[in-house]
C-alpha cells in the first residue's frame, strides 16, 4: 500500500466518525478495498436505537438497489455462457407480457430505458404500505402498456429489474436466490451476504432500519426484514459493507480476479445514457452509474430501501472501492462515499505526512467547533471536519520550527499569511493559536464552556 493512501485511511475514519456524530445519524459502517482486498472497516452508532445494540462491521444491512449490479452479472455470466443475447426481446423468455414490454431488450431493462413503470400502480412496497409484489402480482403489472416510449430517455424501473430475474428462472430453471447465491456470492466468497432477507441465517447480526426524527419527533425503528419477493432481483440482497465492496471492486475492468471477462465489465461500465438530475453528473450503462468526483472518475450504485440509504464507490485509477451503509432513510451515504474521495484525492496529491509536518495532527476545538490539523508531505492543512469536503478553502501552514508555522494559504475571509504557534507543557502540546485564535482539546473547552455557560432554567419564549 502506498503511503499516502495509509495516511488518508487514518483520517477518513476519524472524519466519518465526527460525521456520525454531529449528523445525529443512527448508525454508518464504512469498507474501503484496494486491489479487491479490505484495508479499512469502520462502524459507527448503533444497530438498533430501541435496543442500544452497538454496530459492528460484521452487522447486514439491506443493500437495495446494489442488488441490481448483481443480477446484471447474473445476465453477462450467462451471456458469456452463450445462453442468451442482450438485445433479445424479453418475450422470448417471458410470456404474456404486454406486447410493447415483450419487444423490451435485455439490454434496455439493464439499462432502464425500456419505458417501463417505476414501482407499478402501487408503490406502496417500498413505504411498508403493502407487501412487495409476489410473481403473478409483478406479472399482472407488466402486462400494462409503459409508460414512456422505450429508448427515448432513461427511466428507473425496479419492475424492470424484477422481470430481469425472471428472465435468469426461465433460463436457468431454478429460482433466482438459489442461482444468484451459488453462481456469483460463493465464487467470489461473499460469505457475509444473502440473495434476500429471508435467506439470512439465524443469529446473523442485521441492522435495523430508521426513520426521521419527524413526524413522531423520534426516530421510530423500522424491522427492515420485510422478504422482497418477485422484486428480489431488483432490490433484495442484504449483505455486510465488506462484501458490497469486494463485489463491486472485481467488476473494474483493471482488477485482476473477477467472475466476469474485462469485456463484460467494460460494458457494464460503458455511459450509455446520461442520467436527467441535477443535483450530480452522473451516468448509467448496466446496472452501474458513474461519474467524476473530486478528480476521480468512478463507477458504482446506490441503494435505498425503507429505513437505508447506501453507497459505493469504484474508483478503478486508484484500484479503490469504497461502500457506505446507513441505517435510516435520511442517512448520509451518497455525501459521506463522496466525502471519502475528497479526502482521498487530497492524500494523493499532497503525499503523506514527512517528518517535519507528521505530529502537527489532531482535532482541536473553539467556541465555533472543531479543526482538524492534518499533515501532508510539505504542509499541514487546516481542514473542516464538518463538511463533507474537509479541505474546502483549507488553509495551509508551513512548519517554520519545532512549534511555530505561518499560514502560507488560506482563503480571502481567512488568516492568510499570519503566524501559527503550539504551547507546550510536560505532557505535550496543550493549546495552538491558529493566527489569534486559541484552540484546544475538546474535553478542555467543554469544561470551560461548561462553568461559563451554567445549565439553568431558561425562559419561556412566546
Amino acid at each position: 500500500m502506498e503511503p499516502w493512501l495509509g495516511a488518508a485511511l487514518g483520517y477518513i475514519k476519524d472524519w466519518l466518525a465526527f460525521q456520525v456524530e454531529v449528523s445525529g445519524q443512527p448508525g454508518c459502517i464504512l469498507a474501503i478495498a484496494h486491489r479487491g482486498e479490505i484495508v479499512l472497516e469502520a462502524a459507527y452508532g448503533h444497530a438498533n436505537l430501541d435496543s442500544g445494540e452497538k454496530l459492528t462491521p460484521r452487522h447486514r444491512f439491506r443493500i437495495a438497489s446494489h442488488t441490481k449490479a448483481f443480477t446484471a452479472a447474473g445476465i453477462m455470466r450467462l451471456r458469456e455462457q452463450k445462453r442468451l443475447k442482450l438485445d433479445d426481446p424479453v418475450g422470448d423468455y417471458v410470456k404474456d407480457l404486454h406486447p410493447d414490454v415483450a419487444t423490451a431488450t435485455l439490454s434496455q431493462l439493464l439499462s432502464h430505458t425500456a419505458g417501463l413503470l417505476r414501482d407499478g400502480n402501487d408503490s406502496g412496497q417500498f413505504t411498508n404500505g403493502r407487501p412487495y409484489l409476489d410473481k403473478d402480482e409483478l406479472l399482472a403489472e407488466l402486462r400494462l402498456a409503459p409508460a414512456i416510449e422505450p429508448n427515448s430517455r432513461f427511466k428507473y424501473s425496479n419492475h424492470g429489474y424484477g422481470l430481469l430475474g425472471l428472465v435468469i428462472e426461465q433460463i436457468t430453471g431454478e429460482p433466482y436466490p438459489s442461482w444468484l447465491q451459488r453462481e456469483i456470492m460463493t465464487p467470489l466468497g461473499l460469505r457475509e451476504s444473502a440473495p434476500d432477507m429471508t435467506l439470512l441465517g439465524k443469529g446473523v447480526p442485521f441492522a435495523r432500519g430508521h426513520s426521521r426524527t419527524v413526524p413522531v419527533g423520534r426516530r421510530v425503528v423500522i424491522p427492515g426484514d420485510n422478504p422482497t419477493q418477485a422484486i428480489m432481483a431488483a432490490a433484495g440482497v442484504v449483505a455486510t459493507a465488506a462484501d458490497t465492496a469486494r463485489f463491486f471492486a472485481q467488476l473494474a475492468p483493471n482488477s485482476k480476479k473477477s467472475l466476469l471477462s474485462v469485456a463484460s465489465r467494460r460494458e457494464m461500465i460503458r455511459r450509455q445514457w446520461r442520467v436527467p438530475q441535477d443535483i450530480e453528473e452522473a451516468y448509467y450503462g448496466l446496472a452501474l452509474m458513474s461519474g467524476t468526483t473530486a478528480g476521480f472518475d468512478w463507477f458504482g450504485h446506490g441503494g435505498g430501501f425503507q429505513g437505508y440509504i447506501s453507497r459505493t464507490s469504484v474508483i478503478p485509477a486508484r484500484e479503490i472501492a469504497i461502500t457506505v451503509l446507513t441505517n435510516a432513510i435520511d442517512g448520509w451515504a451518497p455525501g459521506w462515499a463522496n466525502g471519502v474521495k475528497f479526502i482521498l484525492q487530497a492524500f494523493a496529491t499532497h503525499g503523506a505526512p514527512s517528518r517535519t509536518t507528521r505530529d502537527w495532527t489532531g482535532r482541536w476545538w473553539t467556541l465555533w467547533g472543531a479543526v482538524d490539523l492534518v499533515p501532508f508531505n510539505t504542509q499541514v492543512m487546516v481542514a473542516n471536519p464538518v463538511f463533507i469536503n474537509p479541505f474546502l478553502d483549507a488553509a495551509r501552514i508551513e512548519v517554520t520550527g519545532r512549534d511555530a508555522g505561518r499560514i502560507v494559504q488560506a482563503a480571502g475571509y481567512a488568516s492568510h499569511g499570519e503566524a501559527v504557534r503550539r504551547v507546550r507543557t510536560k505532557s505535550g502540546i496543550s493549546e495552538i493559536w491558529l493566527a489569534g485564535a486559541r484552540v484546544r482539546p475538546e474535553r478542555v473547552l467543554r469544561a470551560e464552556m461548561e462553568r461559563k455557560y451554567p445549565k439553568g432554567r431558561r425562559k419561556k419564549t412566546i
